[in-house]
């Protein structure tokens, strides 16, 4: 791994990271054109942004941004998704969401920006979102099959991380309330150490279950309400067993606390409980240290 880059985990204490602050385009963003639950006050969204930041560099991790303009990207807050980064650099992605295209090439810059190479890119009619993939171990992705990757993606991401000793894992996900909302594989599960994770088993491939179950990892079940309403699933693990989550999910908080975890919360309500994506999509990790 080169020194400054590589996020071959989940787990690891996360050194840097890239973010992207709301911008105008989410304020003038038409909210059933973008599936969102309701408009976004630009404003409101910044100060929920940048107590999350806070909260980040509170624990030591460097917060770095992405601010090259996209005034047509309402989304593009959410940087987790177009890309990977990898040891050898950043895999670059291409957006199942066809609204979201276009984000791929500006991330992949500011990557370059903060001293990380381009690895590789998924071409043609490759489909790949970083919200579908979960590292298992450093050598292990899993990947789910839905609305945002398909099987192209999957090909092509095994292609390119072959050569790096990865083994790509992918699985089928449900149908769950269609095409247009967002349900990634990571919209199920959140891993806050290399034996424990929480996640919402009922929505959860069989074989991706029972992979989880074959290496030892335990689940937090969240509650439907939890899932359904404020993202308990979306966690953001800074170091093992010290985590980020949205505000309003008192039972997931508790179990996590009496798994001896360090929960830290930041409000959901002006940005993430209305646009789908919590704080692991609202990171694109730059450096973590192996598991």
């Amino acid at each position: 791994m080169a020194e400054g880059y590589g996020a071959q985990g989940m787990v690891g204490r996360l050194r840097r990271v890239l973010m992207r602050r709301p911008g105008e385009a989410m304020a003038a963003a038409d909210p059933d054109d973008w599936h969102y639950t309701e408009a976004i006050d630009v404003e409101e969204a910044r100060h929920a942004h940048d107590e999350f930041a806070g909260a980040l560099r509170a624990w030591g991790v460097e917060v770095l941004y992405h601010e090259e303009p996209l005034p047509e990207h309402s989304d593009s807050v959410f940087v987790f998704d177009p890309a990977l980064v990898t040891d050898a650099g950043t895999l670059v992605l291409s957006m199942g969401k066809e609204k979201r295209r276009g984000e791929e090439e500006p991330l992949a810059r500011a990557l370059q920006e903060c001293g990380v190479p381009v690895y590789g890119r998924l071409e043609g009619e490759a489909r790949a979102e970083g919200g579908d993939t979960m590292w298992l171990d450093h050598d292990t992705l899993a990947v789910g099959r839905g609305f945002r990757t398909n099987a192209e993606g999957v090909r092509q991401l095994r292609g390119l991380l072959e050569p790096l000793g990865v083994t790509v894992l992918d699985y089928d996900l449900p149908f769950f309330t269609g095409p247009d909302a967002c349900l990634h594989l990571l919209s199920l599960i959140s891993p806050v150490d290399v034996d424990l994770a929480v996640a919402y088993p009922p929505l959860m491939p069989t074989a991706f279950w029972s992979e989880l179950k074959r290496r030892g990892v335990r689940l937090l079940e969240v509650p439907e309400e939890e899932f359904v309403r404020t993202q308990a699933t979306n966690v953001l693990t800074v170091a093992p067993r010290m985590c980020i989550m949205l505000e309003g999910s008192p039972v997931t908080r508790r179990l996590l606390e009496m798994a001896d975890c360090e929960v830290v919360t930041f409000p959901g309500a002006p940005l993430s409980f209305k646009a789908e994506g919590g704080p692991t999509c609202l990171t694109r990790p730059i450096w973590r240290d192996p598991e």
